[in-house]
């Protein structure tokens, strides 16, 4: 039977309105696809809390969490992935790249332009279809 893994992502917006998106390096699973940033909730954290501690750990900044975007469950080759994404906004520093291969700010439109895991295309859509 495939492990089930519970991530969470953040969907960081800015002032201009674009998207904080992190391209995975090359050492990690799913190696080279772009992804919302964050991580695996660990034992005893709510999905808010991982992803406070993933931004900090992975970009040395500080989120605020916000609303629940979406809820994914994506079966991959080697594993389900449950994956909750959050809007989030930087309340304290400016992202630093300590883990991802890149990471850059994208114009919500320009979003399909990026590959993309394929868990976040649940997240991408509903942010295309916003008004």
């Amino acid at each position: 039977m495939k492990k089930t893994i519970h991530v969470v992502g953040a969907i960081i917006k800015n002032d201009q309105q674009e998207i904080f998106c992190a391209l995975r390096n090359a050492h990690m699973v799913l190696a080279n696809y772009w992804e919302f940033p964050g991580g695996k909730i660990e034992l005893g954290e709510t999905p808010q809390q991982a992803l406070y501690r993933e931004i900090l750990e992975e970009f040395n900044c500080v989120i605020q969490v916000g609303e629940l975007v979406t809820e994914t469950l994506y079966e991959y080759e080697q594993f389900f992935v449950h994956l909750e994404t959050y809007l989030a906004i930087i309340v304290k520093g400016t992202p630093q790249i300590l883990e991802h291969a890149e990471a850059k700010w994208v114009p919500r439109q320009q979003l399909l332009k990026l590959s993309f895991a394929p868990a976040d295309f649940p997240s991408i859509e509903k942010l295309l279809a916003e008004p």
